[in-house]
C-alpha cells in the first residue's frame, strides 16, 4: 500500500510540475514573436567577386545602413546603422579586404572589415567649409609604402591611408570660393586634380602633387552665360556641364592648366526641346546621359569638344556606371519598362558607338514601379563569355538581383521606411475546417502528441526532435491563417511606407499578404513630388462583415508643405484593390476621425487645411445630415510649435467659396493659449488613444475610500522648456533650465495642472492613459533621466467615496457632466530616475481594460522596455503600510530598476526603431505589439499573465494521459486496498 501511495504521488508531481513553465524554451522561438530585418532603399552598390572569397555586393542606403549582401541569396552577412544624422555620402572598397564609407558631407571617413563588418578605423575631416563629399580610391597607389585614398569635405582635400586611416597631408581648396565637383587621379602620374565652380559663371581647376599635396598649378575660366548644376566628368581631361538658363550643353576642356568651353543648343541635339534638361550622374567614360521631361538620350563628347547623339534611350530608362571588361573594353547596362515588362540590355561602349552584347525580357510584378538605378557586375561563365548580374532599385524601394534572364532573388526593403501603420481584423471563417484535413491519419495522430509529450517533459533533445516539434506547433496552431480567431490574434496590419506603397502584414508570422503601390502617390504632372502622411480606417463593417470587406483611407500630399495640395485613396484592406481615389484636392495639415457612422458604415472624417477650414468626407448627403445634427460637439486644438500657440476650434458655418461646396465649413477659435517666446517653447503633447477602452473610473484605495479617475478624451498634456534649450544635452546651464508639465482641458482651455522641473531639459517623450501621464526628460542637476507621472482625479464626486454605496448602487453618478461646468480636481505625482535615453512610448491596450497597463519604452539602444504601470505609481512610499501592500503598492525607490525579463524584443534589436503600435486582441489578458524601425518586430504581450486561457501549446493529450494515469492508479491503489483488507479479516 505504501509503495502505491508513494508512485501514485510521485506520478502526480511530475505531470503536475509539467504545466507551470513561463520561461521560453528553444523550440517555442517565433510562436508568439516574428522579427524581420530590412536595409532600406540602396543608393550605392558595390561588387566583391573574388574567387578566394564570398561573392556578395556591399551596399548603402537611405536609411543609413551599411551593409553586405549574399549575391547568391540576398541574405545579410552584416550591417551597420549610422545615426540619423550621419547620413552616408559615398563608398568603395579598398585593398580587396575593408569597406570605405565617407559619411556628415564628408566629416567621418571609416573602414570597415569585408568579411565580418568590423570597423577597423575611423577619421575625423575638419574644416569651416560645407562642400560636396567625394571619395576617390585608387587602384594601385602608394605614398612610402601606404595605400593611399583622397578625400574632398569640408574645403579640404586629404590623402589619407587604407590601412590605419592616418592623414599623409591635407590641402584647403576652398579658400578662392571654389566648390570643388570632381576629383581626378590617373594610375601612374604624379599629379591630383581637383575641378569645380568658382561663383556661378567661372571653371576653376587645381593641380596637386600626390605625394606632398603641393599646390602645381591653379587656372580658372570665365564663362560669360553660367553655370547650373553639377559637373559631370566625362573623360580625365573633359567635364559637361549644363548652361545657367538650361538651353545649352557646355562642353569644358582642361589641359595643362588650358582651358578651353565648347558650347552646344540642347535645340540640335534632341528634337522638339522645350524644357530644362537634367545631366544624370552617371561614370560612362566619354559619354553621358542627359534626361528631359519625354526623352533619355545617350551623348557622346567627340573630338574639340563636340557632341555627338549615340542613342535615343527611351523614357523609363535607368543607366548604370560603366563595367570594365578583360581587354580593355567597357559595358554598361541601361533598363526599360514596356508593357508591364523590363528590357535589360547590356551595351559595349566603344569608339564607334555601341553594341548590344545581352538583352533580356523579365516579367515583373506592376505593383513595383519604375527602374531607379541599375549596378552591373561581371562574371566568367563556363565558355569563358562575360555573363552579366544585375542589381536593381525600384520605385518602391525593392531590391533584385537578376542574373541569366531570371530574378535571383529580391528583398522588400520599403518596409524599413514605414510612416503609419492600421491593424485591421481578418475576415470570419465562412466554411468548417473538417477533422481529416487537421489530423492526416491517426498514426500522424499519434506521433504528433508523442512529440508534444516529449517536448513538455524536456526529453526531446536531439535537433530533429526540436526542428519538428516547432514545426509541428506553427502548423497546429493556425496562426497563419487567412481567417479571424476566437482570441483576436490573427490580424492584418496595413502598413504605409515612404515609396508610397501599402502592405499587408499578417501578424501570425509577418509574411505579405499582398502589396499595392498606390497610383496615388506616384510621381505625376499633377502632382511632382507625393508623400504619404497616414492611415485611417474607413469602413469597418461589423453588421455585414460576411459581405463586405472593411477599407482604409490613405493621405497624402504633393509635398512637404503644409500648404500643398492634399491627396486621398481608399483600399480594400482585405485585397488591397484601390476603389477610389481623388485628384489633388485642398491642402490637408491634420485629420480628425469623428465617431460617427454612416448607414454604410463609413467613419466621417474632418480634413482641416492650412486656411483652417474643415473638409467632411465622405462626401455624402448621408453623412452630412449626420454630421450637422452633431456639430455642436466637435471640438479639436491646434499646437502652433513655432508660434507657441495653443488654440481650440469648434465649426462654425459652411465656407464662402467662389463655388459653393456644401461639405467645406470654416471653423472658429474659442480659445488661445500664448507661451511667450521668452520663456517658454512648446516641446511635446499627448493625448489619449481614440479606441482606448476605461473598464471603470472608479478606484478603491486600501482604507477603503473610492477615488475617480477624471477621464475625458478631451485631456492633453504638453510640456514646454526653456528657449534656450534647443540644442544638445548640455546646452544650457541647470540654472537657465527648466521643463513646465499642462494638462489642458483642449474643450475650453482650462489649465487644470502646472507642474515646473527645474533644471531639467529636453527632448520629451509622454504617453497619456485613462486619468495618468508619464513622461520622460533629462534632469541636468542629477545628470540623469528621469521619468514623472501625474495621475488626476474627479472631486466633484467626494460624497460618493463610500464602497458600500457603490456596490449597493445608491451612489449619485447619473448627474450629467459638461466640460464647460469647472471640474474640480486633484492630481498625485512623482518623479523617478530612469536609466536609458528614449525614442517614443506607448501604453498597453485590452479590449475591455481590465489588465493592468504596460508603459512601452523604445530605448535609444533599439529595444522595447515593458514596465509595469504598478512602478510608476505616485502612491508609493519608502514604508508602505499593509494595507497599501496588499493593494499592490510597490515600497517607493529613487530609481526604476530594469530586469532583463521585461525587455520585449529579448536580445534582439529593431535597428532605427521609429515607432510602436499596441492592438488590443480578442483576449482580455493579451495585447499585440508590432514594433517598427529599419526592422520589424512582433509579439504578443500578457501584463497581468494569460489568466484567461491555456496556452497555444497546451497539450490535451497530455492531459487526458495524465487523467488516465491518475484514474489508473487510483484504480490500482483500491485494488490494493481491498486485497490488503481482505488479508487482515482472514487472519
Amino acid at each position: 500500500m505504501n509503495m502505491a501511495i508513494r508512485v501514485y504521488l510521485l506520478l502526480f508531481i511530475v505531470l503536475s510540475y509539467s504545466y507551470t513553465a513561463f520561461s521560453l524554451y528553444e523550440d517555442q522561438v517565433g510562436l508568439m514573436d516574428w522579427h524581420q530585418q530590412y536595409i532600406g532603399k540602396v543608393k550605392h552598390a558595390v561588387f566583391h567577386t573574388h574567387k578566394a572569397a564570398r561573392k556578395r555586393v556591399v551596399v548603402s542606403t537611405e536609411e543609413n545602413v551599411i551593409s553586405s549582401l549574399d549575391l547568391r541569396h540576398g541574405d545579410i552577412f552584416w550591417r551597420h546603422v549610422l545615426a540619423p544624422t550621419d547620413v552616408i555620402d559615398q563608398i568603395d572598397i579598398a585593398l580587396g579586404k575593408y569597406v570605405i564609407t565617407l559619411s556628415s558631407g564628408g566629416s567621418i571617413l571609416r573602414a570597415w572589415n569585408l568579411p565580418d563588418g568590423q570597423m577597423v578605423w575611423e577619421s575625423t575631416l575638419l574644416g569651416p567649409n560645407a562642400s560636396k563629399p567625394l571619395l576617390l580610391v585608387p587602384a594601385n597607389f602608394k605614398v612610402d609604402r601606404e595605400n593611399v585614398m583622397f578625400i574632398y569635405g569640408n574645403g579640404f582635400i586629404h590623402a589619407i591611408s587604407s590601412i590605419d586611416g592616418e592623414f599623409i597631408w591635407k590641402k584647403e581648396l576652398a579658400s578662392e570660393g571654389i566648390n570643388i565637383q570632381q576629383l581626378i587621379y590617373t594610375d601612374g602620374s604624379d599629379t591630383i586634380s581637383a575641378v569645380g565652380f568658382v561663383g556661378t559663371h567661372r571653371f576653376g581647376a587645381y593641380i596637386l602633387d600626390v605625394k606632398s599635396g603641393e599646390l602645381l598649378k591653379y587656372k580658372s575660366m570665365e564663362f560669360t552665360d553660367g553655370f547650373s548644376g553639377d559637373l559631370s566628368l566625362v573623360t580625365d581631361d573633359t567635364a559637361v556641364a549644363i548652361d545657367s538658363i538650361g538651353t545649352s550643353l557646355v562642353t569644358i576642356q582642361f589641359h595643362d592648366g588650358l582651358i578651353s568651353f565648347h558650347q552646344t543648343l540642347l535645340s540640335h541635339l534632341i528634337q522638339d526641346f522645350r524644357r530644362a534638361a537634367v545631366i544624370s550622374p552617371s561614370n560612362i567614360p566619354g559619354a553621358f546621359i542627359l534626361e528631359t521631361d519625354n526623352s533619355v538620350t545617350l551623348i557622346k563628347v567627340i573630338s574639340r569638344g563636340e557632341l555627338k547623339v549615340v542613342e535615343e534611350l527611351g523614357h523609363a530608362t535607368a543607366v548604370s556606371d560603366a563595367l570594365f571588361l578583360p581587354g580593355g573594353q567597357q559595358a554598361f547596362a541601361l533598363v526599360q519598362h514596356r508593357d508591364g515588362k523590363i528590357l535589360l540590355t547590356v551595351k559595349l561602349d566603344s569608339d564607334d558607338g555601341t553594341s548590344n552584347l545581352l538583352e533580356e525580357t523579365i516579367h515583373l510584378d506592376n505593383q513595383r514601379g519604375k527602374v531607379q538605378k541599375v549596378f552591373i557586375n561581371t562574371y566568367v561563365r563556363v565558355d569563358r563569355s562575360n555573363g552579366f548580374r544585375v542589381l536593381i532599385v525600384m520605385e518602391d524601394d525593392s531590391l533584385f538581383l537578376l542574373q541569366q534572364g531570371e530574378i535571383v532573388w529580391s528583398r522588400e526593403d520599403g518596409l524599413a521606411s514605414i510612416v503609419d501603420v492600421k491593424p485591421v481584423v481578418l475576415p470570419v471563417e465562412k466554411d468548417g475546417v473538417s477533422v481529416a484535413k487537421v489530423e492526416n491519419n491517426l498514426f500522424e495522430w499519434l506521433k504528433g502528441h508523442l512529440l508534444k509529450l516529449k517536448g513538455t517533459l524536456m526529453i526531446a533533445t536531439t535537433p530533429d526532435d526540436v526542428a519538428a516539434i516547432q514545426k509541428m506547433r506553427l502548423l497546429s496552431s493556425g496562426k497563419s491563417k487567412m481567417t479571424r480567431d476566437r482570441n483576436g490574434f490573427r490580424k492584418l496590419l496595413i502598413v504605409l511606407t515612404r515609396a508610397g506603397k501599402l502592405f499587408a502584414l499578417h501578424t501570425g508570422d509577418g509574411r505579405i499578404v499582398w502589396s499595392r503601390l498606390l497610383r496615388t502617390l506616384r510621381k505625376s504632372e499633377t502632382c511632382q513630388s507625393p508623400r504619404g502622411i497616414s492611415l485611417h480606417q474607413w469602413q469597418d463593417p461589423h453588421h455585414h462583415a460576411l459581405d463586405q470587406n472593411p477599407s482604409v483611407l490613405i493621405v497624402g500630399r504633393c509635398g512637404d508643405s503644409l500648404d500643398s495640395a492634399g491627396l486621398l485613396s481608399i483600399v480594400d484592406a482585405y485585397t488591397g484593390e484601390e476603389r477610389n481615389h481623388m485628384e489633388p484636392v485642398h491642402s490637408i495639415v491634420h485629420i480628425i476621425p469623428l465617431s460617427f457612422t454612416d448607414s454604410l458604415e463609413q467613419r466621417l472624417h474632418l480634413l482641416l487645411d492650412a486656411n483652417r477650414r474643415a473638409h467632411l468626407y465622405p462626401r455624402t448627403a448621408e453623412a452630412l445630415d449626420i454630421f450637422q445634427r452633431e456639430s455642436g460637439n466637435i471640438y479639436w486644438y491646434s499646437a502652433e510649435t513655432e508660434e507657441g500657440t495653443l488654440r481650440g476650434h469648434s465649426v462654425h458655418k459652411n465656407c464662402v467659396l467662389e463655388e459653393a461646396d456644401n461639405f467645406c465649413f470654416d471653423s472658429r477659435d474659442l480659445w488661445s493659449i500664448v507661451f511667450p517666446s521668452e520663456s517658454e517653447k512648446i516641446a511635446a503633447t499627448a493625448t489619449r488613444s481614440l479606441n482606448e477602452v476605461v473598464h471603470t473610473q472608479a478606484k478603491v484605495t486600501e482604507d477603503q475610500e473610492v477615488m475617480y479617475k477624471y477621464v475625458s478624451k478631451n485631456l492633453l498634456f504638453l510640456a514646454t522648456v526653456a528657449p534656450k534649450d534647443v540644442g544638445p544635452i548640455g546646452s544650457v546651464t541647470p540654472d537657465e533650465s527648466y521643463l513646465i508639465a499642462y494638462l489642458i482641458d483642449t474643450v475650453t482651455g482650462r489649465i487644470l495642472h502646472r507642474v515646473t522641473h527645474h533644471g531639467s531639459v529636453g527632448p520629451v517623450h509622454a504617453v497619456f492613459s485613462e486619468n495618468w501621464v508619464v513622461y520622460h526628460y533629462f534632469n541636468l542637476r542629477a545628470h540623469r533621466y528621469e521619468m514623472s507621472v501625474i495621475e488626476i482625479y474627479d472631486q466633484a464626486r467626494a460624497e460618493n467615496k463610500d464602497v458600500l454605496k457603490l456596490v449597493l448602487g445608491t451612489h449619485n453618478l447619473t448627474s450629467p457632466i459638461t466640460a464647460f461646468s469647472r471640474p474640480e480636481v486633484s492630481t498625485k505625482s512623482q518623479s523617478y530616475f530612469f536609466a536609458h535615453s528614449l525614442k517614443t512610448m506607448a501604453v498597453t491596450l485590452t479590449a475591455k481594460g481590465i489588465t493592468s497597463k504596460q508603459v512601452l519604452l523604445g530605448t535609444i539602444g533599439d529595444q522595447v522596455l515593458a514596465l509595469d504601470k504598478r512602478f510608476l505609481d505616485p502612491r508609493r512610499t519608502v514604508n508602505p503600510t499593509q494595507a497599501e501592500k496588499e493593494e499592490g503598492i510597490i515600497p517607493l525607490t529613487d530609481s526604476l530598476s530594469i530586469i532583463p525579463q521585461s525587455y520585449v524584443t529579448h536580445t534582439l534589436k529593431v535597428e532605427g526603431l521609429r515607432g510602436i503600435v499596441t492592438v488590443p486582441a480578442k483576449l482580455e489578458s493579451t495585447t499585440l505589439v508590432f514594433v517598427y524601425g529599419t526592422d520589424l518586430f512582433f509579439t504578443r504581450l500578457a501584463p497581468s499573465r494569460t489568466y484567461d486561457s491555456l496556452t497555444e501549446d497546451f497539450s490535451y493529450a497530455l492531459l487526458l494521459i495524465t487523467i488516465g494515469a491518475l484514474v489508473i492508479a487510483i484504480f490500482i491503489t483500491w485494488v490494493w486496498s481491498e486485497k490488503k483488507e481482505l488479508q487482515e479479516k482472514w487472519r
